[in-house]
């Protein structure tokens, strides 16, 4: 998400063994009560003026640092080393990859390092690249690293100074190494919590050195383990549907089932005669049951009589949706790329034995599902203000949000950020939206702590989704085989417009996200035209993982499949042709191929296909191997990935991150979608909005390049290529290319 600012910035120059044991929670607010008791802690932040990053961090020496009390890192005397966290961990491995950042410039013991999550502060934790604190787009470690590792460097010189003024020697003769001080030639040494108060009162360095890569003994290290391993599986773990409050209530709001529906009149008499019902609020969102647990909230939900004005609903199903949108896409729409003269070049391609082919690409509406359903917990605070639970991805929008609905200053909102059972995107919304219906609830029920919990059904039925797209291209190739000519329009909803971002996303009438991985397409291209349309519609819309390149990714990749076999070229050879100029693109793809053993002979009724992309300003590339039958069932027998990242500071997490965007992508691919009839969904819940099963799961191999550049994301590029991979080497058995998801639209089932 946000990838136009994300490669703008980046542009710009932003730029032994363990033993198993379980690692307490530690209580961010027991951090800073400590430390303003003056408990000898030693804190240390760091305030970086990023558009000088890149040259400073190329001379190892980073500085001035800031000595605002901008916390990261926290070492304790209990000799603990505590990283506060400003991005949320909602599975992808985050907290250890920002401790870990951190541990290497301070040469930490692993053993000692802890995790948090920040308070929600956009003065002191906002993510550079949005100008709020939130997290998306694959940019909590590229935001993070020089930061974190000014601030683990930091740490580090003020402990060495603590040590070297307690044994009167030179720091230069001090050394530090697994969280231990030592001075060789007296044989003394000291931890990190002995000296961690004489080291909180000591000026912060104005500059400070910064690891050789060279030198790294955690960072790129593959057998570190997470910081959340053992509580994430023994269950200690707290996530939001965890919180309880002192005489806390529960909430369901009932929306109307089509989107864009208001509450015309309620009768709740019936909600209020069931046990355990509290009370029954109508807010302008819908109409929300009080009660004093989950099911009585839900069966008190039942009972209410609601009914809705439709006026402005969304009446369409999504057929006749579709068939707007090619309505639209015969006429032009806005530019979002060009070059040349597309139209020429067909003309010229198609009269000298060239080859021009076209097709139509549908994507679905899809939703993110997480499996820990949408909740907060909130309360009203007696000062002002509230305090929040949740598994915040956007802590500066919502504590705006919350601060209007409440008429406070938005630093009387506390977010106690949890971990998070995944998003995918859902919980990152430009209007705060589950939030702010707990806020209001809180609101008009100040009496208890009220926690509001989505049921799947809910969010399935009427939350955010990926947006339906349709895309049609016409492409052409030389009598030589050479790509000529790419016309490519683009028909969908833009989740930017009426939101903040819409200002800084949508120029001329282009969703920078809508056109994402298409406008700028890597491949080489002499005539390239790229339009836009954007249909609008009550329908709630959200970047989901991997934001436009779900589509972009898949619709280019298809149809270079389509034109290699045109042209008669090998389809690795065809792209490579094309990449001249993006090396890193093109080393992905080789190692791919080569560790797949892309040109070896595959059997009868089995195929292999590639793609090949850059997204997050990370290049990834796919080889999947499937086997299809005679009746169409297709079975994803192994996918092998490329990804060059940067520096990896944790290449187990990377690793997993591939695999899972490996399965995400193919699963929706294979059947996922979201449909409706007159209006109203079609789909409730996992029985009939269908998700990648452990069956369906292909093996998956993840190679890495091995790189000096700085870190990007993995978060979300190991989706884009997934399913356009399978796609190919489904066309390569049966000569019938994919256009429209999911397969099972097109007669192949899993």
């Amino acid at each position: 998400m946000l990838h136009h600012l994300i490669r703008q910035a980046a542009q710009n120059g932003f730029g032994e063994p363990l033993a198993l044991k379980p690692l307490p929670a530690p209580s961010r607010r027991g951090f800073l009560k400590a430390i303003g008791a003056g408990a000898g802690a030693l804190v240390i932040g760091a305030h970086v003026p990023l558009p000088a990053l890149a040259a400073e961090a190329a001379a190892k020496t980073v500085g001035p640092a800031d000595p605002r009390p901008q916390l990261f890192v926290i070492v304790a005397p209990d000799n603990t080393v505590t990283v506060l966290a400003k991005h949320l961990d909602k599975g992808q491995g985050i907290v250890t990859g920002l401790a870990t950042i951190v541990a290497e410039e301070l040469d930490a013991d692993w053993a000692q390092v802890r995790g948090a999550f920040a308070p929600a502060d956009n003065k002191l934790y906002a993510n550079h690249f949005f100008g709020i604190q939130g997290t998306g787009g694959s940019t909590a470690i590229a935001n993070s690293w020089d930061e974190l590792r000014m601030a683990g460097a930091a740490a580090r010189a003020m402990l060495v100074a603590a040590a070297a003024a307690r044994w009167t020697v030179p720091a230069g003769e001090v050394t530090v190494s697994k969280g231990v001080v030592r001075h060789a030639a007296s044989n003394r040494s000291l931890t990190f919590g002995e000296l961690a108060e004489a080291a909180a009162k000591l000026p912060v360095p104005q500059q400070v050195k910064l690891k050789d890569p060279k030198d790294y003994v955690l960072i790129g290290k593959p057998d570190l383990h997470r910081l959340d391993h053992i509580s994430k599986t023994n269950g200690t773990a707290i996530f939001a549907m965890d919180i309880r409050r002192p005489g806390q209530v529960t909430a369901v709001l009932a929306r109307s089932p089509r989107f864009g529906g208001m509450v015309k009149s309620v009768d709740d008499a019936a909600a209020r005669k069931v046990p355990g019902v509290i009370e029954v609020v109508s807010l302008p969102v819908g109409v929300a049951v009080i009660a004093r647990n989950t099911w009585a909230a839900m069966k008190g939900r039942e009972a209410l009589t609601v009914t809705w004005d439709d006026a402005k609903s969304e009446m369409r199903g999504t057929d006749a949706m579709l068939a707007d949108y090619r309505k639209l896409a015969d006429q032009p729409g806005a530019v979002a790329a060009g070059k040349g003269d597309a139209d020429k070049a067909f003309a010229e391609a198609a009269a000298k034995g060239g080859h021009v082919v076209e097709g139509d690409f549908v994507f679905p509406y899809l939703a993110h599902a997480p499996m820990e359903p949408l909740n907060a917990v909130v309360t009203l605070n007696p000062e002002g203000g509230c305090t929040i639970w949740a598994g915040s991805q956007f802590q500066g929008v919502e504590q705006m949000v919350a601060a209007h609905i409440l008429g406070c200053k938005p630093e009387q909102v506390k977010i106690e950020t949890q971990w998070a059972g995944g998003s995918f995107g859902r919980r990152a919304t430009t209007n705060a939206d589950y939030i702010a219906e707990a806020v209001m609830i809180a609101k008009a029920y100040p009496k208890a702590p009220v926690h509001l919990v989505w049921t799947r059904e809910d969010d399935i039925k009427g939350g955010r989704y990926r947006p339906l797209f349709l895309h049609r291209i016409k492409a052409a190739v030389d009598a030589k085989g050479a790509l000529v000519a790419w016309k490519q329009r683009i028909v969908g909803q833009s989740f930017m417009a009426g939101t903040p971002f819409e200002a800084v996303m949508v120029k001329n009438g282009v969703d920078a996200t809508m056109v994402e991985g298409a406008s700028d397409m890597a491949y080489a291209v002499p005539n390239l035209a790229v339009d836009a349309h954007t249909v609008a519609s009550p329908v709630t819309t959200l970047w989901w993982r991997s934001v436009g390149h779900t589509h972009t990714a898949y619709s280019k990749e298809v149809m270079i499949d389509r034109l290699a076999k045109a042209a008669g070229k090998d389809p690795v050879a065809f792209r490579l042709e094309m990449l001249k100029d993006h090396p890193r693109l093109a080393g992905v793809l080789k190692l791919a191929a080569e560790k797949a053993g892309w040109g070896q002979p595959m059997p009868q009724g089995k195929g292999r296909g590639v793609a090949v992309h850059e997204s997050f300003n990370t290049y990834v590339a796919h080889v999947a191997d499937v086997t299809v039958d005679a009746k169409g069932q297709v079975k994803v027998d192994r996918v092998v990935v490329a990804i060059d990242c940067g520096q990896v500071i944790n290449p187990d997490i990377v690793k997993a991150q591939m695999e899972g965007g490996t399965g995400w992508g193919i699963g929706h691919a294979l059947r996922g979608e979201i449909t409706m009839t007159d209006g109203v969904v079609d789909q409730a819940n996992f029985d009939s909005y269908l998700p990648m099963r452990m069956s369906d799961m292909p093996a998956v191999e993840v190679h890495i390049v091995p790189s000096g550049e700085r870190p990007t994301g993995a978060g979300e590029p190991g989706v884009p290529t997934a399913a356009p991979a399978v796609a190919n080497a489904v066309f390569s058995v049966t000569g019938q290319p994919q256009q429209t998801l999911p397969f099972s639209r097109g007669g192949i089932v899993s």
